[in-house]
Order: C-alpha cells, then sequence, then structure tokens
C-alpha cells in the first residue's frame, strides 16, 4: 500500500497545493458565519463537493428551506450525470471500491481519472488518488477554519479561488487532449445557454446540447482518444 500511494502522490500534487488553497477558502467562509471546525470537517468528509460546499455556506447563512438546499444542489451538481456517463468503462470491474470513487468525484479527480494512468508495478486498482484528493480536501477545509477562528480574516473574494484551480486543470487537460472538440463544443453550448436562457437557468440547456454533441461526435472522437482497456482502468 506505502508503495501505490507514493506513486499517485506526484499525480495528486498539484490538487494539493489547489485543494490547500480552496478548502482553506471554504473553511474560512464557513467560520465567518459562525460554523466551527468541526463543521468544516464533517461537510468535507461526507458531502465532499468543492462548488456545493460553497453554495452550502450561502444557504446556511440564509438559512435556506431543506426543498432548496435539495434542488440547488441537483443544479449546482447535475454536470456530474455527464462525468459519469464517460466514466462506466474505465469503473467497470473496480467492485465495492466503485461506490466509493464514485463519491469522491469531483473536477479535479475526474481530470485525473480521464489522463492519469499507473506506473509500471502497480495494479490500476490500486493507484489511490481520489482518495488523496478527499485527503487534501478535508486538510484545506479544517486549517481554513482554524486559521479563521485564530486571525478572523475578511472573506470577501476567497470563492474565486475554485474558479482559478478549475482554470489550471482546463489549460492541463487542454494541451494533453487529443482533440479539443469537446471543449470547443462545452464553450460554445454554454454561451449559448447564457444568452438565451440567461444565467439563472443556463446549465441544464447547456449540458443537454453538451451530452448530445458528445454523442453525434462520438465516432470522431474514438479516434482522437484511445479507448480504455483492463489495464487502464484506474482505481481509488
Amino acid at each position: 500500500m506505502k508503495r501505490t500511494f507514493a506513486a499517485a502522490f506526484p499525480v495528486t500534487a498539484p490538487v494539493l497545493m489547489g485543494y490547500l488553497a480552496i478548502g482553506m477558502a471554504f473553511g474560512l467562509m464557513l467560520q465567518s458565519i459562525g460554523y466551527n471546525v468541526l463543521w468544516a470537517f464533517f461537510m468535507s468528509l461526507v458531502i465532499y463537493a468543492g462548488s456545493g460546499q460553497y453554495l452550502g455556506v450561502s444557504l446556511l447563512a440564509t438559512g435556506a428551506s431543506l426543498p432548496q438546499v435539495a434542488f440547488l444542489t441537483l443544479m449546482v451538481n447535475f454536470r456530474h450525470l455527464v462525468y459519469g456517463l464517460s466514466l462506466i468503462e474505465k469503473l467497470r470491474g473496480m467492485g465495492p471500491r466503485k461506490l466509493y470513487v464514485i463519491f469522491a468525484l469531483t473536477d479535479e479527480t475526474y481530470a485525473l481519472l480521464s489522463s492519469a494512468k499507473p506506473p509500471q508495478g502497480v495494479r490500476d486498482h490500486d493507484f489511490y488518488f481520489a482518495l488523496l484528493d478527499h485527503i487534501y480536501w478535508i486538510g484545506g477545509s479544517v486549517l481554513g477554519s482554524l486559521v479563521g477562528a485564530a486571525l478572523g480574516m475578511d472573506t470577501t473574494g476567497v470563492d474565486f479561488a475554485m474558479t482559478a484551480l478549475f482554470l489550471v486543470i482546463a489549460v492541463g487537460q487542454w494541451k494533453a487532449a487529443g482533440s479539443h472538440l469537446p471543449v470547443l463544443l462545452g464553450a460554445a453550448a454554454t454561451i449559448a445557454s447564457l444568452m438565451l436562457v440567461g444565467a439563472d437557468e443556463m446549465l441544464l440547456p447547456a449540458l443537454a446540447v453538451i451530452v448530445l454533441g458528445l454523442t453525434m461526435l462520438r465516432p470522431r472522437l474514438d479516434d482522437a482518444f484511445p479507448k480504455p482497456g483492463k489495464k487502464q482502468e484506474v482505481g481509488v
């Protein structure tokens, strides 16, 4: 196990740097509305949804009702439906660990699942980077809450850390991708949806267009990206 974690750490090092920053931002924001480090720890342990937890801070601060929380959380995390559909083959044969990977799927972990390969001598299903990413997020959240409690920092603007990390991951994926069609399709669908229905209702139409477009373009994309075989299945 020590060898597999040692192999996974260099792959997840960029996520570590990002999750410490955005996890701390979440912890600071949560502390600023009166919820201590225990809330930060358990929210990151059992919810583990970066943008969803950022949203959760606002919902807790305004005393939102349970139906509002459920609906808004679904809207924010609806993109995971697309993630899950694209990972069916990669998760095949993983056994019970698949349940944890599904739970622990974040934007950054999805990027690693889509591209990272275990080094020689490490079994595919023992490549524990999803677990490491989860640990990084919990650590950042707890650290941010503790710092916020000790220093009473102003949290204005810290929520941009999530956007910054996503942009860094997206640039890396753009450079490594065999085809830029998915990115261009996603950008075009998002901009069109924003212009047609506005920022408040753009998510579902944009995702519907992206799913439809990727389905139609699949034969072309299959030629650009290698098909995952059994040796390409990635672990927790």
